[in-house]
């Protein structure tokens, strides 16, 4: 057995710097003392889910008061953590400052691994129901982020990302065992589609997939629906929490990968030589 045991934290988030980073550090401490070898915080962890609060918030990645603390408190528990995901702020010269979404994974040695900014923004209007359009502040990412771990290889997307097909299979064809979207679904979009997309992605590409998101909070002007979910290679769930803020410990086994691959060889069998696109 090839475990790996995975800490779902779904944490209640505040319009407070400073308490959004003392929980999370809290979440991550309680983590480890239940044997977890990884924990993964949701999208936005220090951060108010709201076009204003991601400007008011955004931090440097090198002066990144929140992730110098998720840094240090990886190496001090010795635990790998992804940082699910913060507003950084990059300034350029010439075109001025640029906000992103961007995850942030740490080594058990609080080494930075690799980063990954939300590539497809979450412009959406449900009529009647939710609208919300991130691209009023944020700026989309344009790299794919795999990141080869003692652990296992991880392929990280953040929340709307699931939605887009090819980015998964992308990252499963380079080596993904477990494809993580921190992420922020609201309570239109979160009943409707979230376990769904999950077990999609997991069953498309016969590997993990696992959403780590905020807990409910109904006073906030956004509400996410919670509900951190892992999915099995088998497209089973194998754990969902509900609303409410709650660490989960799941343990999963990378060895199911190869055997669902064996059983039912899906990525084998793909013909690109009938649907590969080719650029003229």
């Amino acid at each position: 057995m090839n475990s790996i045991k995975i800490a779902l934290c779904q944490m209640n988030v505040v319009d407070n710097k400073e308490k959004n980073i003392e929980k999370a550090i809290q979440m991550i401490r309680q983590s480890k003392k239940q044997g977890a070898d990884f924990a993964i915080l949701p999208e936005m962890f220090n951060c108010p889910y709201e076009n204003e609060k991601f400007i008011e918030y955004a931090e440097e990645l090198d002066g990144s008061q929140t992730l110098k603390e998720i840094s240090k408190i990886a190496n001090e528990e010795s635990i790998h953590v992804l940082a699910g995901s913060i507003p950084e702020l990059e300034r350029d010269g010439e075109n001025g400052e640029s906000i992103y979404n961007t995850a942030v994974f740490f080594d058990n040695n609080g080494k930075s691994l690799g980063k990954h900014r939300k590539m497809h923004l979450f412009d959406i209007d449900v009529k009647g129901k939710i609208y919300f359009k991130e691209s009023d502040t944020l700026s989309a990412g344009n790299e794919f982020t795999i990141i080869k771990t003692d652990l296992a290889t991880i392929g990280i997307g953040i929340c709307y990302d699931i939605r887009f097909v090819e980015l998964s299979r992308i990252m499963a064809l380079n080596g993904a065992e477990i494809l993580i979207f921190p992420g922020a679904f609201n309570l239109t979009t979160g009943p409707a589609h979230w376990e769904l997309l999950f077990r999609s992605r997991a069953l498309d590409n016969q590997a993990f997939a696992i959403g780590v998101a905020p807990a409910l909070d109904k006073e906030a002007n956004y509400n996410s629906y919670g509900h951190s979910i892992a999915v099995n290679p088998w497209g089973e769930v194998i754990e969902e929490l509900d609303y409410g803020e709650e660490l989960k410990i799941v343990e999963i086994d990378l060895d199911e990968i190869k055997r669902v691959r064996e059983e039912i060889p899906v990525l084998k069998n793909r013909r690109v030589d009938l649907y590969e696109i080719n650029k003229k």
